[in-house]
């Protein structure tokens, strides 16, 4: 059973967690993310591709939903001289005798070699390529955080027959041979909105989850779920509730409604992109993880006796 947290204990670390990195660990992010750049752009095989090179954090730290002392950096190195694409669901492509396959050398394959070989020259050996995903490049202690680096190409969802309108996302290509598609673009694009409409309370609110869930780990009372899927959670809450009352009143609040559509409408919900169903067979997470999760929080701040 967890610690419940006396009213006062939570709202003391409520206004703590709502903060995001310090000044120091936003310092040694930016140089995450500089060091890298430069890692890349230091790599004479990217030459003839270089302007089509897109290198950029993404996820919590761009998106300042991220919490103190768990400042890690994603970054993803996209070329966007190719695209791979797909069309909206019920869109029917238009004949379209001129459109051809790409036949250069940037496939997944090299692309990935690439980015390995340009971060093992920058950061040496102890980058872990190991992983399905991202190259894992480990921290230096009071210098920066560790950095998940991934390979990727532009995404095109097209929602007309045309190819005229589209949404542009990221195409991954994991060693498993498996394609992921994400949207960092419109994720930031729409928490930004989000947390402008709710005065800043979405990305508060986030924050908090985020750091339940850190301790709810560290305690061994849940499984470790990724920080995304916390702010997927909160991006559900709906504008009036997370506006309503005091900070400890909006998290209880947005708790409360999380778990109601959980239990009536988690079909429905969405990731702050706005095109991925947060649930189904696609995605690493279940409605059961999600549960958990807000029981175990709930129950940890002590919104119940």
């Amino acid at each position: 059973m967890a610690e419940r947290l006396s009213d006062d204990k939570r709202q003391e670390l409520i206004k703590k967690w709502i903060s995001p990195s310090t000044e120091a660990e936003a310092v040694r992010q930016d140089r995450a993310e500089r060091m890298v750049k430069d890692a890349i752009g230091a790599h004479d095989a990217f030459d003839d591709v270089r302007s089509d090179l897109t290198v950029v954090a993404k996820g919590s730290y761009p998106n300042n939903t991220n919490v103190r002392s768990d400042s890690d950096v994603d970054i993803k190195v996209q070329l966007n001289s190719l695209y791979y694409y797909d069309f909206a669901p019920g869109v029917v492509p238009f004949p379209d005798l001129s459109s051809n396959s790409y036949t250069g050398p940037w496939t997944p394959t090299r692309l990935r070699q690439e980015v390995g070989k340009a971060l093992v020259n920058a950061f040496g050996s102890d980058v872990d390529d190991n992983h399905n995903v991202a190259f894992y490049v480990p921290p230096v202690a009071g210098s920066r955080p560790n950095v998940d680096v991934v390979p990727c190409f532009q995404y095109r969802l097209f929602t007309d027959g045309a190819r005229s309108s589209f949404h542009t996302g990221s195409a991954v290509y994991c060693q498993d041979g498996k394609r992921i598609v994400n949207w960092p673009e419109l994720q930031l694009v729409n928490g930004r909105a989000k947390n402008t409409s709710t005065g800043k309370r979405y990305k508060f609110v986030v924050r908090v989850l985020k750091s339940v869930e850190n301790e709810l780990c560290r305690k061994k009372l849940i499984e470790a779920v990724p920080s995304y899927f916390c702010e997927c959670l909160i991006y559900n809450v709906p504008d009036h509730v997370l506006k309503t009352g005091s900070f400890d009143d909006a998290v209880r609040l947005s708790l409360a409604e999380v778990y109601s559509q959980l239990e009536s409408r988690s079909g429905a919900m969405m990731e702050p992109n706005e095109i991925k169903k947060l649930f189904g067979p696609q995605q690493k997470w279940t409605v059961d993880t999600a549960r958990e999760l807000i029981e175990q929080a709930w129950a940890y701040l002590g919104y119940t006796q």
